[in-house]
């Protein structure tokens, strides 16, 4: 394996991770897979400098965050809490450096650890054939918590990943418990939680999650895709009333590429579902519970 990285070199012309290669240590023991935590900073910090080149960032207290980014009012709609417990975490940030348009992303696809080091594998999209992009420069990142550690952390790239997911969800409006928003991502390489999501408000940027490893997830869950619903490919689509229904929805969403497709379904079995769409509604339920155990 190459290690992407270690420790503190120069991305904002200050300390910070280089994206290089180098072999890492094999006498650590076995890897072993590890969860982690996504977070929506941008959502409540700007880039003071963004970065031409790639590169990561590792940041241990609130002084240094502050250090690389300008704390400012909200700019998601229901962001996640922003408070970063800087005894208990770091920050991890990654960049993909300047981009010429849009198109471009960058994330964390798994974390494996060992007696020794930690080991973030990433990825990094281009535009697909075909995708609709904008001639305005971007600068794509992507950021992450992992537990305070003693341990060297490296970065290590990965290929052949796809951004295409399913994100799969069970509500009720109003929501008036702890249990009645539920929501996951469903990806080729891992399996995402969103934590306290608003009811309403189902754009997952602005959310955090907990990410554990789970490779061939988002293939296996597609075969489960009734024709009617793939064939409303790019739109919206509500059966019966979930917002006013007892017993709420349930939520499905399709990411192919920039082509998004959602789906809301009221949990009662209305004239308008198909048996297609009832059995896939059944299918999301069925693996909501199978995901909380």
């Amino acid at each position: 394996m190459k290690k992407l990285i270690l420790g503190l070199f120069v991305v904002f012309g200050i300390s910070a991770c280089s994206l290089g290669n180098d072999d890492i240590d094999t006498s650590c023991g076995s890897n072993v897979n590890t969860t982690f935590t996504g977070i929506p900073l941008l959502c409540n910090y700007s880039v003071k400098i963004e970065p031409e080149k790639s590169g990561a960032l590792v940041v241990t207290t609130e002084e240094k965050l502050l250090s690389f980014f300008t704390k400012h009012p909200n700019s998601c709609p229901n962001p996640s809490d922003p408070t970063i417990d800087f005894t208990k975490n770091y920050l991890v940030g990654l960049f993909a450096g300047q981009k010429p348009t849009t198109g471009y992303s960058i994330k964390v696809a798994s974390i494996v650890e060992n007696n020794c080091e930690i080991i973030i594998n990433l990825y990094e999209k281009a535009p697909q054939t075909g995708e609709s992009t904008a001639p305005t420069v971007t600068y794509p990142s992507d950021y992450i918590l992992i537990p305070r550690t003693s341990k060297k952390i490296f970065f290590n790239k990965v290929t052949n990943e796809t951004t295409d997911n399913v994100i799969i969800g069970s509500y009720a409006k109003p929501c008036t418990g702890d249990d009645c928003q539920k929501f996951y991502q469903l990806n080729e390489f891992n399996v995402l939680k969103f934590l306290n999501v608003v009811a309403g408000s189902y754009e997952f940027g602005q959310y955090k999650y907990l990410a554990t490893s789970k490779r061939g997830e988002y293939s296996l869950f597609t075969k489960n895709i009734p024709a009617e619903i793939l064939a409303i490919r790019g739109q919206t689509k509500t059966y019966g009333t979930p917002d006013t229904s007892t017993k709420g929805g349930t939520y499905f969403e399709l990411r192919q590429g920039t082509t998004v497709t959602k789906i809301y379904i009221d949990n009662n079995d209305t004239e308008d579902q198909s048996a297609a769409i009832k059995a896939f509604k059944k299918t999301i339920q069925d693996k909501i519970t199978a995901l909380k155990q």
